[in-house]
């Protein structure tokens, strides 16, 4: 008899009586989410899995716990995130989200994907596997995510397809060309068709579509989106059969504009995810825990809300062992609180206790290394401060970029910007900055500008390797000395963010694996991005939202209205590149 079969006759026999169980967990106050009422009972566990949730105390086990009547809860479930944004590895992001009662999440490596192709995904999936957490993966599907950038890498379907049969990939990422998928493009649908003949899921990524497109999505077999930002959104996608992730991250904060849209007739139809989030606020407020917290003090029932971080987004994905506490379930689980503090005391990973008191129980000596062959991954051309400049009429009318606090769409603005001797010149007071992004994988000495409105820093200059999609260079700054600094400096690094002023350094990270993540403990890496944070208060007194996120995604040209690429500007609803001059 192999070993899977031996198991589950072990599991069979324990759910009948007939040997001890592993491990009881008793009189704990269980969420049902098939029937949405809490249940006073004992979880019994058997090699990892639920074997029978009992009223009767007539199981036995190895060991066993007072729940004392405490709320106990299934493992939440991100159902959309980019492991990358925590600038630290999977296993370490792991070991910060596992106290919080987050057991399983699917991500998206698409990032490290646009460095580093093939390589960058296997190192993703390589460091997964050594989290207690379940990290699952969905394939990049937008590798660059338009074809006019420049990424690091470009990924076809050919290089997609040997990733299906591996451990933990479920299914295809966030499909971001929308206007391959509506114009019937043959390499987006290569990969689409390879994803439907797999019979997995295909993320989608809808920013804008207008509920015609939204539909050429569903023909084409995508059934998520994570990008509603309106209550009216969510209910098309709805209607239309799609999946609507209800998003909470660092830059993009939708969960209380679109949770109106959830009502107790299409509930299974809405998960939460945190798409992009940075570490700092992952240490301080978790991840689905917090959008739980949030989705109960806009007025979600709690059990609801536990439904919507559990068990729709398991069945979404095909997760069928997960999201629940019901015997046949993998045995994630964690006690909390109180349902208006929602803080995890206790957290079971396949029927081990793992974490308490918001601290991992047992972490190995740590396995941060640099891996050389995605290391190594900034260059660029030779700067000079002339490479910055932007020439304008007198008339200074130009298409500026303004950024949103706290969304990563932006709107499209002609406005009067001041112009000496020809050229753009930022102005503080009126919060008109200078803006570009520098291919940085080939030193090919592409170089975007722009103009941007809605930073509202005073001086200096910020620059970061973390650009969504095609993560190439973005700096933004007051003058031109210190963007080329700062630009020198993180190729110095190779890569990272630095803050600059007068040509000193006031605070940098490193960030050696493909320019995103961190080598080095997560402790470390927060402490690092907390001096980062405490320095931009030196140039943005009044900073009121999360300005190094929002930064990395002015970038992005497949989310409204107006980014910048290493290509020039480009108007997303137009889906052109436009001038500067206005």
């Amino acid at each position: 008899m192999n070993i899977r079969v031996e198991q589950l006759k072990e599991r069979i026999l324990a759910s009948q009586g007939k040997e001890q169980a592993d491990f009881i967990l008793r009189n704990a106050k269980i969420a049902d989410v098939f029937s949405l009422e809490w249940k006073l009972a004992d979880i019994v566990v058997t090699n990892g899995h639920i074997v029978a949730v009992d009223t009767t105390g007539a199981f036995i086990a190895k060991a066993e716990q007072d729940a004392e009547g405490k709320y106990v809860v299934p493992g939440l479930i991100d159902a959309h995130i980019h492991i990358e944004s925590s600038m630290v590895t999977p296993l370490a992001f792991s070991r910060i989200l596992l106290p919080h009662g987050v057991t399983t999440v699917i991500t998206d490596p698409h990032e490290i994907a646009n460095v580093s192709g093939a390589d960058g995904i296997q190192f993703m999936i390589d460091d997964s596997l050594k989290s207690e957490m379940d990290i699952h993966i969905m394939l990049p599907s937008s590798v660059p995510a338009t074809p006019f950038e420049h990424a690091g890498a470009v990924l076809k379907a050919k290089e997609l397809q040997p990733f299906l049969t591996k451990e933990k990939v479920l299914g295809l990422a966030e499909v971001m060309d929308f206007p391959a998928v509506l114009s019937g493009d043959s390499d987006m649908l290569d990969k689409i068709a390879m994803a439907l003949e797999a019979n997995v899921p295909i993320d989608g990524h809808g920013a804008g579509l207008k509920p015609n497109q939204i539909t050429g999505y569903r023909v084409a077999g995508i059934h998520t989106d994570h990008e509603c930002i309106t209550a009216e959104e969510a209910l098309d996608r709805v209607a239309q059969g799609m999946y609507v992730l209800v998003r909470e991250g660092s830059a993009a904060k939708n969960l209380r504009d679109v949770l109106p849209a959830v009502n107790t007739q299409n509930a299974r139809r809405f998960m939460f995810c945190t798409d992009d989030k940075h570490l700092d606020e992952l240490i301080e407020e978790g991840s689905i825990d917090h959008a739980i917290r949030l989705a109960i003090k806009e007025g979600m029932e709690p059990l609801q809300a536990i439904q919507l971080a559990t068990l729709n987004a398991a069945e979404c994905y095909k997760l069928y062992n997960k999201g629940a506490i019901a015997p046949g379930f993998i045995a994630d689980f964690f006690m909390i609180d109180s349902l208006e503090s929602f803080r995890a005391i206790s957290v079971w990973k396949n029927g081990l206790k793992i974490a308490e008191d918001n601290k991992m129980l047992k972490v190995n000596a740590s396995e941060d290394y640099l891996p050389q062959h995605i290391a190594n991954t900034v260059s660029l051309p030779t700067l000079s401060v002339a490479d910055f400049s932007i020439p304008l009429t007198n008339d200074g009318t130009a298409n500026v970029i303004e950024i949103m606090p706290n969304q990563i769409t932006t709107r499209k603005k002609v406005l009067k910007v001041p112009v000496i001797e020809g050229f753009f010149t930022p102005c503080t007071e009126h919060d008109l900055l200078k803006l570009a992004v520098i291919e940085r994988h080939q030193a090919s000495g592409n170089i975007g500008l722009g103009i941007v409105h809605g930073f509202g820093i005073k001086m200096g200059a910020i620059a970061t390797t973390i650009a969504h999609d095609s993560h190439n260079m973005v700096v933004l700054g007051t003058n031109d000395e210190d963007m080329l600094a700062a630009c020198k400096h993180l190729e110095s690094i190779q890569g990272g963010v630095v803050i600059i002023n007068d040509g000193k350094v006031l605070a940098s990270l490193s960030l050696p694996i493909a320019g995103l993540m961190s080598d080095k403990p997560a402790t470390q890496t927060a402490k690092e991005l907390k001096i980062l944070h405490e320095s931009l208060i030196s140039i943005h007194p009044n900073l009121d939202f999360h300005l190094l996120l929002t930064l990395s995604f002015v970038s992005l040209p497949v989310i409204p209205e107006l980014k910048l690429t290493d290509t020039g500007l480009f108007d997303v609803v137009a889906y052109k590149h436009i001038p500067i001059q206005a």
